[in-house]
């Protein structure tokens, strides 16, 4: 007798945990907030736990782990039954099909020797038979390779996902909020089966549910099959805009990449990767799924509506651009010989509390701006995305307030003790590592600001780095601080001191 998921839910209140990895991408995200909101057990694996920990409900754990290094693996699937593989390195450069293999290999493995009787996979909508672009090709082969272990794997296969923070719905909108004449290439008008993310977690939940017998592949996708043309034109409706298309067949896919780095929010390398792959047709052929599943999915006109919501409301659960790996690559400095360390530091007195300091500061990038020649910061990003960065356009996911690993700007928030510490890591393209911090101390009536930069250059270009733009880093960082004394309710912005 099949168990109901929330049978399962009991269950999961004993000694076994469900494995999500992925936790820290976008569909991970979402989909641990659902199992825990059901009350399962869940274990993530992440290759930064301190990331993620602040985020998560007291019954999940997170442990340190990466499925690109096998003996850590055994320990993580340690008591789990079912186990989601929600990974896939769509940044991490021309070695990402033997990255996604290797991880694969070792995940498959470790699950066989661990007892697991499940592994769900999300991979990519795709005729296989046809050539395929590289992401594709891979994300298939991923499954194949985890149905080679003998352990039971349910794999969904699905289009782009339509939600808010979404790669695919990001683009979209920017597209069509900044363009309202466009300029378009072939590949607008290839067919797609676009899924709302609300029912893509409902598949991955419900999978918890059918039989091992029943593991296998299954396609979905919404109600609609449309082209990205036609889901523009639907955005654009829906938001009571007009949108003029004009066709140009010459637009390659490495120039629809370059102009989609200056356009939307998406950096060069993760435009041509998704580009190559949206050039191919993404529907549903078996429509298995919806005779196994209770989903109904919805249509295009309604997915974009529950994403709509969620951005008008500045909110978005997840977003693509807040995984870990968003950046187009995974930094690792192990065996990297760093200089000294450079540091810039100065300090200022508000008339204020702590906490009332701590809110200006918290409130920083994004919409809000970073209070003092706000342009230059905008010219920096756009430095940036020419040399293949992340550039200015992630924003922040919520413009009040900040947790550990989220996003601001080209930043990401390392640190946070509210109302005393902040330290940002920088992400954008430089020759070292770069943070910012600030720290607040005081008492209810003063508060002192301590204002941060530092740098550990890598060789000579590190250095020259720096120096060059030393200046710049006076004019912008100072008057940042004053501003920040000014908007905290400071009577004397004026710099108190500088190391």
């Amino acid at each position: 007798m099949n168990q109901t998921t929330g049978e399962r839910a009991a269950d999961a209140s004993g000694t076994s945990r469900i494995l999500l990895t992925g936790a820290t991408g976008y569909v991970g995200g979402r989909l641990l907030g659902a199992l825990e909101e059901k009350g399962f057990r869940v274990r993530c694996l992440v290759r930064q736990p301190e990331f993620l920990r602040p985020r998560v409900a007291a019954s999940t754990e997170v442990v340190r782990g990466d499925v690109l290094d096998r003996p850590g693996l055994s320990l993580a699937l340690r008591d789990v039954k079912v186990a989601y593989y929600l990974i896939h390195s769509m940044g991490a450069g021309a070695s990402f099909e033997e990255k996604d293999r290797l991880g694969a290999q070792n995940f498959a493995g470790a699950a066989k020797a661990a007892g697991v009787e499940r592994i769900i996979y999300l991979g990519g909508l795709g005729d296989e038979t046809q050539p395929l672009s590289p992401h594709l090709r891979s994300r298939q082969e991923v499954g194949h390779i985890l149905r080679q272990s003998g352990v039971p794997v349910l794999e969904f296969r699905a289009s782009i996902v339509i939600g808010s923070g979404s790669l695919s719905f990001e683009m979209i909108r920017s597209l069509v909020e900044r363009l309202p004449v466009m300029i378009t290439p072939r590949w607008v008008s290839m067919p797609a089966q676009p899924i709302a993310i609300e029912d893509l977690i409902s598949y991955l939940t419900e999978a918890l549910d059918l039989p091992a017998a029943e593991c296998r592949t299954y396609e979905i996708g919404g109600a609609d099959r449309v082209s990205y043309a036609e889901i523009m034109r639907t955005y654009a409706r829906l938001r009571g805009m007009r949108l003029r298309m004009i066709p140009v067949p010459a637009l390659t896919p490495f120039l629809s990449s370059l102009w989609l780095g200056l356009i939307t929010p998406l950096y060069a390398r993760i435009g041509r990767t998704l580009i190559e792959s949206i050039v191919h047709s993404t529907v549903v052929r078996d429509e298995t799924a919806l005779r196994m599943f209770s989903v109904h999915p919805m249509g295009i006109e309604d997915a974009i509506r529950h994403a709509l919501a969620n951005e008008d409301k500045q909110f978005a659960a997840t977003r693509w651009s807040d995984a870990l790996s968003s950046s187009g690559e995974v930094r690792s400095w192990g065996g990297v010989r760093f200089g000294t360390r450079l540091v810039d530091s100065r300090t200022a007195t508000a008339a204020a509390s702590p906490a009332a300091a701590f809110r200006v500061i918290e409130r920083i990038g994004g919409d809000t701006g970073w209070y003092a020649w706000n342009w230059l910061w905008h010219v920096r990003g756009f430095m940036d995305l020419l040399v293949g960065g992340i550039g200015m356009r992630r924003g922040r996911p919520d413009p009040e307030h900040l947790r550990v690993g989220d996003t601001v700007d080209f930043w990401r928030v390392e640190a946070l003790e509210r109302s005393r510490l902040l330290r940002l890591a920088a992400e954008m393209k430089v020759p070292g590592r770069a943070w910012l911090e600030f720290e607040v101390t005081g008492d209810d009536a003063s508060s002192t600001i301590r204002q941060t930069a530092l740098f550990d250059p890598v060789g000579l270009l590190g250095l020259a780095y720096w120096y060059a733009l030393y200046p710049v880093h006076q004019l912008v960082f100072g008057g940042m601080l004053r501003q920040i004394v000014l908007r905290a309710g400071g009577e004397d912005p004026r710099v108190a001191g500088k190391v």
